[in-house]
């Protein structure tokens, strides 16, 4: 007897056992693409036969099956478009997503090739500005600009020259907030909703205001009026925060306390600058650098790097000592900078004697 067989449509079945789908868990078994069905032994003819009117499944999106009837859930929409993007999410996504190698063989490349992106990855990161899920029409995913996908019902598709670096949500491969924002703003026009967006972000810690401007100027967005407005809140946020954060490395590691927020001058001469944190026993002065990157130079960017240079100059050549410090600095490595600044202090007694100068508060 011949034990081939035939199935629905006179499909011959794939050549290798099937493996059930009962050995999949949540999600995984409610929606599959039509890859991973053909895995299971289930080819394209006889997944249409059972999308078929009063048939169990139906088509979510192109090659992509959500194995009951009924409308799909938040998380099963999140997996459809990353099988539609060409990812296979996996119950081992939290674990780095790589696929099963033989043991003692070299670790193998991860095999993300799409990410959720824009306001539903805003929504996994936990921003509360962002819309529920459940009331997002579209989900953004984020794919290379190489592949020949185009945006399909409640999918959106989003280029990128290269890929960030996911990071897992629920398991699932989520954009950077810093990107995720930009994906975000760029199908956003209200300008209330933007502010909230990336005040909120930086605020909580999400991310860094440098991050956000950056992409933001990558993706041309900074053309926007709306836009340009947001980010001035988003700077004039950041830069609180850092200032938060400096005092709180003062308090918590014991650094004598500065003066905050003061302007320098010679004794009848011209305007020193403004720093964050001076003192004067010791002449060292903090100074953050709070300066958003833009995506090219400009001669704006000439001009404030030559100012600042001038003004670190002019200070040290008067024996004052400058510390630079970023917000993300600040907000990394807390302990290391209250030592580089302890560092500065303790060394002021083998410099020679600062020139006289007048401070102001600003």
């Amino acid at each position: 007897m011949n034990n081939s067989s035939t199935s629905c449509g006179g499909e011959t079945p794939a050549p290798l056992s099937p493996r059930p789908l009962s050995h999949l868990d949540g999600a995984q078994r409610r929606v599959l693409s039509a890859a991973q069905l053909r895995e299971h032994g289930v080819g394209p003819a006889r997944a249409a036969a059972r999308c078929a009117p009063g048939g169990p499944w139906q088509q979510l999106l192109p090659g992509v099956f959500l194995l009951h009837q009924g409308p799909p859930t938040s998380e099963e929409r999140l997996r459809g478009a990353l099988l539609y993007g060409g990812r296979h999410p996996a119950s081992g996504a939290a674990r780095g997503d790589v696929p099963r190698q033989a043991a003692g063989s070299p670790p193998a490349a991860p095999t993300d090739t799409a990410m959720i992106t824009g306001l539903a990855a805003l929504t996994l990161h936990g921003l509360a500005a962002s819309p529920a899920l459940t009331a997002l029409d579209q989900i953004d995913v984020l794919v290379p600009r190489t592949r020949r996908l185009r945006s399909t019902g409640f999918v959106r598709i989003v280029r990128a020259h290269a890929l960030p670096a996911a990071e897992r949500v629920t398991g699932l491969p989520v954009a950077p907030v810093a990107r995720a924002l930009a994906d975000a703003v760029a199908g956003l026009t209200d300008a209330a909703a933007v502010r909230r967006l990336l005040t909120e972000a930086v605020r909580d810690a999400h991310c860094e205001p440098a991050a956000v401007v950056r992409e933001l100027s990558q993706a041309r967005l900074l053309a926007r009026p709306h836009v340009v407005d947001a980010v001035d809140s988003l700077l004039a946020a950041g830069r609180a925060l850092a200032e938060g954060r400096l005092y709180e490395m003062v308090r918590t590691y014991g650094l004598p306390e500065p003066v905050w927020n003061v302007d320098l001058r010679l004794p009848g001469g011209p305007h020193l600058g403004g720093l964050d944190a001076y003192w004067p026993d010791h002449a060292v002065a903090v100074e953050l650098d709070t300066r958003a990157p833009r995506h090219g130079r400009t001669p704006q960017d000439d001009v404030e790097w030559t100012q600042c240079a001038r003004k670190r100059e002019h200070l040290e050549r008067l024996g004052i000592a400058v510390v630079h410090l970023t917000p993300r600095k600040l907000r990394d490595a807390l302990e290391l900078q209250a030592t580089v600044v302890r560092t500065a202090l303790l060394a002021a007694a083998d410099r020679e004697p600062p020139a006289r100068v007048v401070v102001l508060p600003r």
